[in-house]
């Protein structure tokens, strides 16, 4: 889950753990590997890039996240990825990407209309000619945010060995197309939980392409799963796959 709580530094060290890699990272790195140049927006510890790049990647890959301290991570594991601090709306490039990535649900911390039409437009700009701007969000049908109770905890153990847990519970449920919720972290020997507060939007499917089209971007694909099926009211993804216009 995206969350601000990472950008504490101790903190950031735990999201690899947290977030193992999965079907959703393989789906990525397919793409990753076919485009000769790649922003990752919202990047995190950078590790679809790190991946690429281990394997051989030969292009331009670039990582940009607003949390210094996912961006260290980063740095430490790859020198020779470009890592940038900021987002869409500090950070712009022109027709400078074959392939523009958003990972994680990081499409879902963009709750304005406003902002999200930015970030759109600054995609849209970075892109080359024919150039592919692929992400995914939670489809709101499957009312994800119900399983996000605190007796859903997650254990991982942090790099000096002791044992942190995880949990996350809503906020007096959806407010629209909102869902407000905490994450709370509690580590072996703290002297108290570290709690934060974060804000998701969900948007369906149709809602994601109008917001595409006034971005001037064309929607190619749409899938339920990462596996490529259809969308469904079950499916747990809405996964686009648009093209600079």
């Amino acid at each position: 889950m995206v969350d601000h709580s990472f950008a504490d530094l101790s903190l950031a060290s735990l999201y690899d753990s947290l977030n193992p890699w999965g079907p959703g990272d393989d789906f990525y790195l397919e793409l990753v590997r076919s485009a000769g140049s790649v922003l990752d927006v919202g990047c995190g510890t950078g590790r679809l890039l790190r991946q690429a790049r281990a394997e051989g990647h030969q292009g331009r890959l670039l990582g940009l996240d607003p949390a210094a301290a996912m961006l260290v991570q980063g740095r430490r594991a790859e020198q020779r990825v470009e890592w940038v601090l900021g987002d869409l709306r500090s950070r712009r490039w022109r027709a400078e990407f074959d392939l523009v990535v958003m990972t994680g649900h990081a499409f879902q911390v963009l709750l304005g209309d406003e902002e999200l039409r930015v970030c759109l437009g600054a995609v849209r700009e970075a892109l080359a000619p024919g150039g592919r701007f692929v992400f995914e969000t939670r489809n709101p049908a499957a009312r994800p945010w119900e399983r996000w109770t605190p007796d859903r905890v997650h254990e991982v153990t942090d790099a000096d060995g002791r044992v942190v847990r995880v949990w996350h519970e809503v906020q007096g449920g959806p407010v629209g197309d909102r869902v407000t919720f905490t994450e709370t972290f509690q580590g072996e020997g703290w002297d108290r939980p570290r709690v934060s507060t974060a804000t998701l939007r969900f948007l369906d499917a149709g809602a994601v392409s109008r917001f595409l089209a006034e971005a001037g971007l064309t929607v190619d694909e749409q899938y339920g799963d990462w596996g490529r099926g259809p969308l469904t009211p079950a499916g747990p993804e809405i996964v686009t796959v648009a093209r600079r216009a």
